[in-house]
Formats: C-alpha cells, structure tokens, sequence
C-alpha cells in the first residue's frame, strides 16, 4: 500500500512526488507517457537556459526516484475507493494507495469517471478542469489534484510548483501540521 499515487509524471506530478517521497512517503508516480511537455522547448523556466520538454520530464522523474518514489509506466484505467483509501487499475495491474494526487495535464477524463467535479477552464485550449479548492482537493475525499488538469497555467514552472504547493498541503494535512522542508547548504 502507497501512502501517496500521483497520476501524472510532468512537471506537476514529478515536482509533487519529490516532495512527498523526500518527507518519507511511500509514493508512486505513474507515467502514461503523453505528458505535453513532451513536445515543448523551453526557455523560461527558473535555474535552466533552456531545456527541452522530453529532458525536463526525465529530470524529474529521476529526482522522483532519486529520493525514494517509485515511477511505473503505465495508463490508469480506472480508481475506486474502498475502506482503506483507493484502489488503482492500470492496463496490467492494481495499486493501492492511501491519498491519489491527480497531476493528469490536459486529460480529466479519468477524474470525470471516478465522480470528480469539473469546470470550465481559462487557460486558451483548456476546456474543462477539476474543480479544486485552493489546497488542491477535489470534491472526492483522498483525491487531490495539481496542474494544469487543476486550473493553472500550462507552463512547466508553474506546473511544478502547484505539483508542489498541493503536495506540501497534502502533507501537512497527513501530519496534523505545516510541513516545511528546507535543505541547508553544507
């Protein structure tokens, strides 16, 4: 059993797995592979000249892995609750995990079938949304959410930090106060 699945390996997804995966929870990360960062170049993204999608993806999830996630490529097919947390169904196999971050990008199908509310979107392109909360909680108990399926803009550093900020609200709930991680230059 995860403590934590997110849904989603871009820029929001890998950013919330390296936060929670560095606090100490058992995380796994799931990649579908069609991450649209995949198909960009970019050049406004904090601490980087430039990099192109595909590389900043992979940075991530190496990050993600690097501080105990465990990344899975794979599709989710569906997500059910059950007295524990949820059950997870990809195209070969089940997971378990206690809380579900959705970090799905441009897709809410997913969310849709599992009961979680939408709404119209204002980025240009971006039809629906989740409906979140400013902590990144969606309507279904357990189910956050982060990115640009939550609403925000679809530029990665954005992205990445809404993947954080929800992880860090996430664990701030699971550990009954702020969390704050901070490394000190050695």
């Amino acid at each position: 059993m995860f403590d934590i699945a997110i849904i989603g390996a871009g820029p929001a997804g890998a950013s919330a797995a390296i936060f929670t995966a560095k606090a100490g929870k058992k995380t796994l990360l799931i990649d579908s592979d069609k991450s649209m960062t995949k198909r960009a170049w970019i050049e406004n993204h904090y601490g980087v000249s430039e990099i192109s999608g595909p590389d900043l993806v992979e940075t991530g999830k190496k990050q993600a892995k690097k501080l105990g996630a465990e990344v899975v490529l794979t599709e989710v097919t569906n997500i059910t609750k059950n007295e524990d947390g949820f059950e997870i169904e990809t195209d070969g196999t089940q997971f378990q995990a206690k809380q579900i971050i959705l970090a799905s990008g441009v897709s809410v199908a997913l969310a849709e079938k599992i009961g979680v509310n939408t709404k119209e979107g204002t980025e240009p392109r971006i039809k629906t949304v989740l409906d979140v909360d400013t902590d990144g909680k969606t309507n279904v108990e357990g189910i956050w959410a982060a990115g640009t399926c939550a609403g925000v803009s679809v530029h990665t550093i954005i992205t990445a930090g809404d993947g954080a900020k929800v992880a860090i609200n996430l664990l701030s709930e699971l550990n009954g106060e702020r969390y704050v991680d901070h490394d000190i230059l050695k």
